[in-house]
């Protein structure tokens, strides 16, 4: 791909906005459309966009495949850690009301975290997928 070098400019001046813009989707997620899963998919694709730029060698050396095995669980530790630990402030599982001294506070927070989680699995996910393609028939 060094021959294209339009290409690797206009991804590189692309890939941090693609990579705000998750960010904004991520934060945004309890106050309107947004949440998690659409931000980890733009975050996936983010990664995925560098690693057809750049190749999977260097992707890896981005974020590499032991990362991500250890991203995909702690999403997933991050949903249910939270929904466990409004069972034992008293309340239902993932009913965010406890987790605050008021409710309304308790939901923003236990969303946030909920989808925290969420977007790092997501994340974690589509990009160790999408790396187990790329490297097939590699070896």
């Amino acid at each position: 791909m060094k021959q294209h070098i339009v290409l690797r400019v206009v991804s590189k001046a692309l890939i941090p906005f693609i990579m705000l813009f998750a960010l904004y989707v991520q934060f945004h997620g309890d106050f309107g459309p947004g949440g998690g899963f659409q931000a980890g998919v733009i975050f996936a694709a983010g990664f995925v966009l560098y690693t057809l730029i750049y190749g999977l060698d260097q992707a890896q050396k981005v974020v590499s495949p032991k990362l991500l095995q250890i991203l995909i669980p702690l999403g997933v530790l991050i949903y249910a850690g939270t929904g466990i630990y409004c069972m034992i402030k008293g309340g239902k599982f993932l009913e965010y009301n406890v987790l605050a001294h008021h409710a309304k506070e308790g939901q923003h927070l236990g969303i946030f975290v909920v989808e925290l989680g969420v977007g790092l699995t997501v994340t974690s996910v589509i990009t160790s997928i999408f790396f187990a393609f790329a490297g097939r028939g590699r070896s």
